[in-house]
């Protein structure tokens, strides 16, 4: 069991989201953070790094973004649905363009960017679903 999952089981106050969604959404946006930054380590180890700008840029964003997003869903007590809505909404879409560019750059070889481009769709998954539960 995660630290996510023990913790939203365990937490006082519950927000009104399906809990397995909004563990698997902490999950992949922290995961995504992690993945987006070491790709940008990675984009920065690569040849021809100036090709690889925007990809650099993207990964940073989207990691701060995803970083951002777990830290504010994982506070549940006085609980804001239009704050989670915004930063789900912004995660998810900070993602497809990470992902996007990432997946451009995988078709290339660059294996960190394959990583990277997964983590993203996962995560942006995991942003959607829960805005539909949020919705519901």
């Amino acid at each position: 069991m995660s630290y996510a999952q023990q913790m939203t089981q365990t937490a006082p106050s519950k927000a009104p989201f399906d809990m397995a969604a909004l563990t698997e959404c902490i999950q992949a946006c922290f995961d995504c953070a992690q993945a987006c930054t070491a790709c940008a380590d990675a984009c920065l180890g690569e040849q021809d790094t100036k090709m690889l700008t925007r990809c650099i840029r993207l990964d940073l964003d989207c990691a701060d973004v995803c970083a951002a997003t777990g830290a504010i869903l994982s506070r549940q007590t006085a609980f804001e649905p239009a704050m989670a809505r915004a930063v789900l909404q912004a995660c998810a879409r900070a993602c497809k363009l990470c992902g996007d560019e990432c997946a451009q750059h995988a078709q290339h070889g660059m294996a960190h960017c394959q990583v990277c481009a997964e983590a993203c769709r996962r995560c942006e998954q995991a942003c959607n679903q829960l805005l539909s539960s949020l919705a519901a």
